[in-house]
């Protein structure tokens, strides 16, 4: 009853701020490699959270559904045969879907010693990329090293990164660095913004950005806003879960009103992918989420 309740409480405060904003325009399927380059923000579905609710052929007949005209990928097309890619990319084809972004490097960028095998890791992903048609890559720094000098992790993602948004640039694409928090993933060296966009300002490169995933900030930081308010220029991608139980937002403690609100006073105009477990109908809870950003983003 809990969860009904705060759902139903955000869908009332965001038809309430209907009336004080416009409809957006319509969002369209072109892909940018600059993250605030289209006229408002397109909207996505990470894929991986819908796997265990039918195939991949089925999950983006879900997808386009419930209106989305992007997914996003962690590096299922490594397991497609010739076959698989026809099919799938036909497939997309028909629905009007692309990949907006894509991870699949292995290889971290923060591990002092592991510099070439990240940019080979890269540079092998890039034509898998170009083929899927898709403009952004997203990365991982890789585990924390026990016994690393203080800030040698840092200055090594620097190093790698710059290294990284010369093949980047030249390939015509966009990467972005992901945090992950520490309750997920105790090892990761990378699990806050704040780091990330430090390394994104100190690489100084429209090639490097930074994936702020609003479910692990919140997990272990919290302070959402401010962060966004510091940092809008850096952001490259937006990710939506609550917290906790990664479920679609209304369902946990973070106020997305707000966050909406917040993104559309700042300009925002890069794409916002839904990262969630549905907890009710698939098409209709991910067509619920998208309205309700849309709505507030305005």
């Amino acid at each position: 009853m809990q969860r009904m309740f705060t759902r139903r409480t955000f869908v009332s405060m965001t038809a309430a701020s209907l009336a004080a904003r416009a409809l957006p325009a319509q969002e369209t399927a072109a892909q940018v490699p600059a993250p605030h380059a289209q006229m408002s923000p397109q909207f996505s579905v990470m894929i991986w959270t819908l796997k265990k609710l039918g195939t991949f052929e089925e999950n983006l007949d879900r997808v386009a559904l419930a209106g989305y005209h992007h997914v996003e990928l962690v590096g299922e097309f490594k397991q497609w045969s010739e076959d698989d890619y026809r099919r799938i990319m036909g497939r997309m084809e028909t629905l009007k879907i692309s990949v907006d972004a894509t991870a699949g490097v292995s290889a971290g960028f923060a591990d002092p010693s592991g510099g070439d095998a990240f940019l080979a890791g890269l540079k092998d992903l890039i034509p898998a990329a170009k083929r899927l048609q898709c403009k952004q890559i997203i990365l991982l720094s890789g585990k924390k090293i026990e016994g690393a000098a203080p800030g040698s992790q840092h200055a090594a993602s620097i190093e790698a990164l710059k290294r990284a948004a010369d093949v980047l640039s030249a390939a015509g694409l966009v990467a972005v660095i992901e945090p992950i928090d520490r309750i997920e993933n105790p090892t990761i060296y990378l699990d806050g913004v704040t780091e990330a966009f430090e390394i994104a300002a100190a690489v100084n490169s429209p090639n490097v950005r930074v994936l702020y995933d609003i479910y692990h900030e919140q997990r272990e930081f919290g302070n959402l806003i401010e962060k966004f308010e510091k940092n809008i220029g850096q952001v490259g991608l937006v990710h939506i879960a609550d917290v906790p139980g990664r479920h679609e937002p209304g369902t946990g403690e973070i106020h997305y009103l707000n966050i909406y609100r917040k993104l559309a006073d700042l300009n925002y105009r890069g794409t916002i992918c839904m990262e969630f477990y549905p907890t009710g109908d698939i098409v209709d809870t991910l067509r619920q989420a998208r309205d309700q950003a849309r709505n507030l983003l305005g």
